[in-house]
Formats: C-alpha cells, sequence, structure tokens
C-alpha cells in the first residue's frame, strides 16, 4: 500500500513540476495575448488564442507522466541521470521561448529560443527512449506541437 502511495505521490509530483513551469511561462504570456500578439500579423494557418493554453496544460500532463517513467527507474540509473538533465535543460528553455517571446517581444529571439528548445526536446526524447519507450513516445506531441509553434513563430517574425 505504501508502495501505491509514493507512486501516487511521484507522479503528483512530476506533473506539478511541469505545470509550474507552464505556469511561469503563462506570467510573461497573457498579459501580452491581448495586447502585443494580438496586434501582430498572423499568417492564416494560425490557430485562435483559446487552443494555446489547454493544448499546453495538455503537453505539459504528458510531459510530468513521461518524466515520471523516467524517475520510476531509478536516479541511480546514469540513463536516468542524463534524461533528467536534458528535460531539466529543455524545460527551462520552454519557459526561456515564453519569456524572450512574450515577455521581451522579441520574434527574432523566440525563434533562436524555439529552436534551441526543439533541439532539446528531440535530445530528450532520445534519451528518454533508452530508458522507457512510453516515457520517450509521450513526449511526441510536444515536439510536433513545438515544431508547428517553431513554423508559426518564423512566419510571425517575416510578417511583421
Amino acid at each position: 500500500m505504501a508502495e501505491i502511495a509514493i507512486e501516487i505521490v511521484l507522479l503528483v509530483l512530476s506533473i506539478f513540476v511541469c505545470q509550474v513551469a507552464g505556469f511561469i511561462g503563462s506570467i510573461f504570456t497573457i498579459p501580452s495575448i491581448p495586447t502585443w500578439y494580438k496586434n501582430l500579423k498572423k499568417p492564416s494557418f494560425a490557430p485562435p488564442n483559446r487552443i494555446f493554453g489547454p493544448v499546453w496544460i495538455t503537453l505539459y500532463t504528458l510531459m510530468g507522466i513521461s518524466l515520471y517513467l523516467i524517475l520510476r527507474e531509478g536516479l541511480g540509473n546514469p540513463q536516468v541521470q542524463v534524461g533528467m538533465g536534458i528535460f531539466g535543460i529543455q524545460l527551462v528553455l520552454n519557459v526561456l521561448w515564453s519569456f524572450v517571446f512574450f515577455g521581451k517581444k522579441s520574434l527574432l529571439g523566440g525563434l533562436v529560443a524555439i529552436l534551441g528548445l526543439w533541439v532539446a526536446i528531440l535530445l530528450t526524447i532520445i534519451s528518454f527512449l533508452n530508458v522507457s519507450q512510453l516515457a520517450g513516445l509521450l513526449l511526441v506531441p510536444y515536439i510536433l506541437w513545438s515544431s508547428f509553434a517553431a513554423i508559426l513563430n518564423y512566419s510571425i517574425l517575416k510578417l511583421n
């Protein structure tokens, strides 16, 4: 029974850590959407603003579950340690993109940040696949959405 409780706590904490990163990013994002972002020229494929919140909440949840699956393998495992390090870097880069793009209102800086984030997500997926195939696969929607976000960022940069 105690093992199940520990597993549940570990899962909840893993998801919580990722959602906190999303919350920190939203501090920079939310104030800019009705003002700065609203006034940017956007490509025809730009989704409505209401889509972004639910998508990111879902992605952060998947990231948390993925993190949980890796942590279950034990911090003594060198592959887990490497994966955790890369995961931490991509989480920081995720927040950094929000800070640069929305907080600093830098389209070019945002593009550079999201390209770095994309590489870090790819390395995280590769690293996680070496520990848990499911953990790596749970990050595929994240890299797909980030790819779309990078294309959107580039398109907005070109239009403005």
